[in-house]
């Protein structure tokens, strides 16, 4: 059985009608004058996108016959994770980005400081949702969301990479390192999202290792491939400006292993990913065509 381009393109279809429609009712404006931090929240989480990370989720928690509609809930809690890190890596301070999923980032759409609260919302955001019975009725299980979630976030995770890719253009980075910045950076959150499908699904210890390989390769070729995008790539179909990486000097997959060698790179770890997921049959060909799509995009 195969996953036709079609049928991929339906399921990032209907994970992102889900997610829209979640924070479209989470992220209510109300009718004071905190209108303008949730009409911010709402410019960068509504719309655009691939929601990559919800459906990783999504997929991996159907694989134990998870409810979709707590999962999909877990999955708006990584995607609010993963908005509030755009938001902020947009600001001057950071990377300085004036465009973000084809249109005006938030600092540029309001102002840096309804960028900064819009951020730091989301990133609340993201936890009331875990802790809330609408996602398992369990609350051990749910603390067990959280604590994954804010270890993939943190200084541990997301955030640690952050800084070191701020600190990247100050000296040279070898590939053991830039390897470890994307693992971190890139690669905890979708990581994240695969390991909470597996919290959800209360699987094995056998499978979770599995599915950990699995995450872990699709990781870094997502980085990979991010990294070729930034040297060959469209900015009109990525919807964000490209070859920035280059003129800060800074180190990359592409520029220490060269376009030919990161592409093989990107294809061995797809193919790695999917080895992963040979104790599974039929009901994980989605993971399975996610992890190809991770190479092959052009965005």
């Amino acid at each position: 059985m195969s996953i036709s381009p079609i049928s991929l393109s339906s399921a990032f279809d209907r994970i992102s009608a889900k997610v829209d429609a979640l924070f479209e009712v989470l992220l209510a404006s109300p009718d004071d004058t905190r209108a303008r931090l949730y009409d911010a929240m709402r410019h960068a989480a509504i719309g655009g996108g691939k929601r990559l990370r919800p459906l990783l989720l999504v997929s991996t928690a159907e694989l134990f016959g998870v409810d979709r509609d707590a999962a999909v809930r877990a999955g708006c809690a990584v995607e609010a994770i993963h908005v509030y890190s755009l938001i902020h890596d947009d600001l001057p301070a950071m990377d300085d980005d004036d465009l973000r999923r084809g249109k005006p980032t938030v600092h540029k759409a309001y102002d840096d400081a309804t960028a900064v609260l819009a951020g730091d919302s989301l990133h609340a955001l993201a936890f009331e949702i875990l802790a809330d019975e609408a996602v398992h009725a369990d609350p051990f299980l749910r603390i067990e969301l959280v604590r994954v979630l804010a270890e993939a976030s943190g200084p541990s995770g997301m955030a640690g990479g952050q800084m070191m890719d701020l600190e990247a253009g100050k000296s040279a980075y070898d590939l053991n390192t830039v390897t470890r910045l994307q693992q971190l950076k890139t690669g905890a959150l979708i990581s994240a999202a695969i390991e909470m499908g597996a919290v959800l699904g209360r699987a094995s210890d056998e499978i979770h290792l599995a599915l950990r390989g699995y995450a872990r390769d699709i990781g870094l070729a997502f980085q990979i491939a991010d990294d070729l995008i930034d040297v060959e790539g469209d900015e009109e179909k990525a919807g964000k400006a490209l070859r920035k990486d280059e003129g800060q000097g800074k180190e990359t997959f592409v520029t220490l292993l060269g376009p030919a060698r990161a592409r093989e790179q990107a294809r061995m770890l797809t193919e790695q990913a999917i080895g992963h997921l040979r104790g599974f049959g039929a009901e994980a060909e989605l993971l399975r065509a996610l992890a190809r799509f991770i190479v092959e995009r052009d965005r």
